[in-house]
């Protein structure tokens, strides 16, 4: 208890900086303008883990930020941008992913962070892309990185199959499934790195998302996957259930690094 007690002390007087719009693309006029992110770190730390966190908003809306849960919990937290549809393509957003998470890998021991203990986690588009860069190996081996280095993939009510704005844009209906290369179902696998489903309430979710991430479960267990969870937040909307998954996956960061 008194060893507790006092970890939770050296948290609550550890001082906290935000480094904000760091470029780490400049693709095209588009992604020097997009492609930005913010580093929230404790000072004077190291080896800390890290969470890079994208944001939702459907791949056409949304804007980087630290989310509240996260701050203060002695954690380095990277908040990216990435490029958006329709100005951008879904390869583009995906890459731009890709590319926020392989400059945390290079550049994030400069502020007190671990490359052994990157979290990668989003909620709706951003879990979306969680998953297409943590299951499809090819969007950071592009940047020389192995997706099996992340310490977990950690999705907040992500669209498995292949993204409704996808489907939208070959003039197909959001209740309309399709699962090709744009579905992180499509590259279910064994040897991924450890996953944490979670979703909303089964009848307040979006489009069956509960039932999706459900099978995306159900998945992975039957290929051999040795490390998923699913959580299922009732009484929570699509919407409303960021805020408390935030408390799982800093669970499963305990989990995966019991010495923090």
């Amino acid at each position: 208890m008194c060893a507790l007690l006092a970890g939770m002390t050296a948290l609550a007087q550890q001082q906290y900086r935000t480094v904000y719009d760091i470029g780490y693309s400049q693709d095209d006029a588009y992604a020097a303008e997009r492609c930005k992110l913010d580093v929230y770190y404790p000072e004077e730390a190291h080896d800390r883990p890290v969470v890079v966190w994208f944001h939702g908003g459907g791949m056409t809306g949304g804007s980087k930020s630290i989310p509240e849960q996260l701050q203060g919990k002695g954690i380095v937290v990277v908040a990216a941008n990435y490029r958006l549809l329709p100005k951008a393509t879904i390869d583009q957003c995906i890459d731009d992913a890709a590319a926020a998470v392989a400059w945390t890998f290079r550049h994030i021991g400069d502020y007190g962070g671990s490359p052994d203990k990157i979290f990668v986690a989003g909620h709706s588009a951003g879990g979306y892309l969680t998953d297409m860069i943590g299951l499809d190996k090819h969007w950071l081996a592009k940047y020389d990185i192995d997706a099996d280095r992340i310490a977990a993939l950690v999705p907040y009510s992500g669209q498995v199959i292949t993204h409704f704005a996808v489907r939208k844009a070959r003039g197909m209906e959001p209740t309309q499934p399709l699962v090709d290369e744009y579905a992180p179902l499509f590259h279910a696998r064994p040897d991924a790195p450890p996953v944490i489903i979670i979703s909303g309430d089964r009848n307040e979710e979006l489009y069956g998302r509960y039932e999706e991430t459900a099978y995306f479960w159900r998945i992975l267990r039957l290929v051999g996957h040795p490390d998923v969870t699913m959580y299922e937040l009732d009484g929570y909307s699509h919407s409303a259930m960021a805020a408390p998954a935030h408390h799982i996956l800093l669970k499963h960061i305990k989990r995966l690094h019991p010495d923090e």
